[in-house]
């Protein structure tokens, strides 16, 4: 199980350890590949596999308006890196007294002194300390000087870009999802809570479940092949993001989701939905049944898309 500590106090039992350092927002292809790298050197060194990143993220402190909003929490990266195999994060306070350490102030008392570092994974872009003049030359010499190894891992590419969270939130704001699929190696996903909606859905179209989330990043507004779950259950789906102009609500974001199957029992008070696939644009129809029989052509779709998932899943085993 990973152990999490969020202050340098709590921290203090981590070491040795081996390390690597950053925002990791998302945990992504090429976090996963720096993760595994991480777990194998700490093997062989015979020290936990540890990561240190920051909250809030660094640029909120130092530079607000340049602050990218975010695509996951601090818990879910703690979980997704957990599935990597690291076993212990410090997830560091980052205050302006953090942002003025040098970086051989921020070595010593972070990397050394705290977590007591043996063996640093880090990617060659690498940037550390007070206006980020530390670089991986000089983390490879502040290892000699203190006693730890630094390895640089190479980054990850996908379609022959760079996989990073900045690819991942232009891609998800896109609409893209299946490209942001690839460079996270998972569906995106939101979560949050099940709503009532208007009720017009229910009586004129088809009954959906209505989802309010803190999500900071959306899909561009569009209808999406979807994966729901729930309470336990999991439910193919689809689900449209928008302003449903067809009954003229302009003012409110919604995220509606319609299950394919059954929804057998209560709905669940907590949903949540992973996007899959681009299915067209929001758009405004005439009246409420045409906006029904789009629907259904919608769903004819997705449930053609499921069932070519299940027959190449069982082609391949």
């Amino acid at each position: 199980m990973i152990s999490v500590a969020r202050s340098v106090a709590e921290a203090a039992q981590f070491g040795p350890s081996g390390v690597t350092i950053g925002n990791f927002d998302g945990v992504h292809a090429g976090h996963q590949h720096l993760f595994r790298e991480l777990v194998q050197a700490s093997q062989e060194r015979r020290v936990r596999p540890t990561v240190l990143t920051f909250h809030p993220h660094p640029a909120a402190v130092v530079a607000p308006e340049r602050a990218p909003r975010l695509l996951t929490t601090g818990e879910e990266r703690c979980e997704l890196m957990g599935a990597e195999g690291i076993e212990r994060v410090l997830i560091l306070p980052f205050t302006m007294d953090v942002a003025r350490l040098n970086p051989a102030e921020f070595v010593e008392q972070i990397l050394v002194r705290t977590l007591g570092a043996k063996i640093v994974l880090v990617g060659e872009n690498f940037r550390f300390g007070h206006k980020q003049a530390g670089d991986t030359r000089m983390l490879a010499e502040l290892g000699q000087k203190y006693g730890f190894e630094t390895r640089i891992v190479d980054a990850v590419k996908c379609r022959r870009r760079v996989v990073s969270s900045s690819e991942v939130r232009r891609a998800i704001e896109a609409g893209n999802v299946a490209l942001a699929c690839r460079l996270l190696n998972r569906p995106y996903g939101i979560s949050g809570e099940v709503v009532e909606g208007r009720g017009v859905g229910s009586k004129q179209t088809v009954p959906t479940l209505n989802l309010r989330t803190n999500a900071q990043i959306l899909p561009r507004n569009g209808v999406y092949i979807t994966r729901t779950s729930g309470d336990g259950r999991r439910w193919n789906s689809i689900t449209n993001i928008g302003y449903r102009p067809t009954f003229g609500d302009n003012d409110a974001l919604s995220i509606e989701t319609f299950l394919l199957e059954p929804l057998s029992g209560e709905a669940p008070k907590t949903i949540r939905v992973e996007f899959l696939r681009r299915v067209r644009d929001e758009k405004k129809f005439e009246d409420a049944d045409q906006l029904k029989a789009q629907i259904l052509r919608d769903v004819g779709r997705a449930q053609t898309y499921f069932r070519r998932r299940k027959r190449f899943s069982m082609a391949v085993q």
